[in-house]
């Protein structure tokens, strides 16, 4: 009985959210939450503290300083701290029995991740890694599509936002597009080769790579943060013809082999990062596996990290 009590409370009952981080990404989490019949937003935790009390103060919940001090008041917890803080907050959150959203990348290094992901394991919580990319209308689309991917080429150029510079741009911007790669393509990766250039950071801002899969497919990966123009593109090639999505304008356009004109599909936008948390609270609610779980955001990161390997050659 006491069960069947819990699971009725999980699935009726608001889940009660704590966001720590509340820094350009961490406020629109504090917001969605705040928007959800679903989640209650309870606090919002920053280091900061004028910044936690601006951002609590709008979206009327508590502020906070410490994260550790607001386990025991609540069901789940979005983690949107630097990349080099997701490990320590993620885990102690985790120790606590608290599901968790982490944005991507999962974790700094791969020992980490997997660490995490054993610890999601060991207490029985959610882990969900932020590849909002994959609730992209597009996305979602193309992903319908896809039948043996023979190419996959990602462009995701950004101006220079100075966010997010605490890590190569392989894992600040081109793990979007590696992580959706992973979904089309299921097969180990054979080898990557890949090229890096820093620009106005310490670390890398422009990158390119070349991913050989063990089934034959390839994937192309150009990034830069330090661009003139904006631009994201995906596109798929297979036997029955090719995909493209132009993210600026939402449309995809799929052209089959033999044919004219290709065929152009304008999917309803909705906000990725709000669908992306809604989901986190229902596999929360339902005690579902997310669509990226720690082992998809843990191997996101793999191929990132060996990416990043080959650039170091050739430096």
């Amino acid at each position: 009985m006491q069960n069947i009590s819990y699971a009725y409370e999980r699935v009726f009952m608001p889940l009660r959210v704590a966001v720590v981080g509340a820094g350009y990404l961490g406020q629109h989490h504090a917001r969605i939450y705040a928007e959800m019949n679903e989640a209650e937003l309870a606090y919002v935790v920053d280091s900061d503290k004028a910044r936690a009390d601006e951002v609590a103060g709008r979206y009327g919940c508590s502020a906070r300083t410490d994260y550790r001090a607001v386990l025991a008041d609540v069901d789940v917890v979005s983690v949107v701290v630097s990349t080099t803080s997701h490990f320590d907050v993620a885990r102690d959150c985790l120790r606590a029995g608290k599901d968790v959203m982490v944005e991507k990348p999962i974790t700094a290094t791969l020992s980490q991740a997997d660490e995490l992901v054993n610890e999601a394991q060991k207490a029985d919580c959610i882990l969900q890694v932020g590849h909002l990319e994959r609730y992209n209308p597009g996305v979602k689309v193309i992903s319908e599509m896809v039948d043996g991917p023979r190419l996959v080429e990602a462009v995701r150029l950004s101006p220079f936002l100075n966010r997010g510079c605490d890590v190569d741009v392989t894992l600040d911007l081109m793990i979007h597009d590696i992580d959706i790669a992973l979904s089309f393509i299921r097969s180990p990766v054979r080898r990557a080769d890949a090229a890096g250039f820093s620009f106005v950071t310490e670390k890398i801002d422009e990158a390119r790579a070349w991913v050989e899969f063990e089934n034959g497919a390839v994937a192309c990966f150009a990034a830069s943060r330090v661009s003139n123009e904006k631009m994201r593109k995906l596109s798929v090639f297979q036997k029955d013809g090719f995909m493209e999505l132009d993210y600026q304008s939402g449309i995809v356009k799929r052209t089959s082999s033999g044919a004219g004109e290709p065929e152009t599909f304008r999917p309803e936008f909705k906000e990725p990062l709000k669908e992306e948390l809604r989901d986190f609270v229902r596999c929360v609610a339902r005690r579902e596996r997310p669509k990226v779980s720690g082992v998809e955001g843990r191997n996101a990161l793999a191929l990132a990290l060996e990416i990043g390997s080959a650039m170091e050659k050739h430096r």
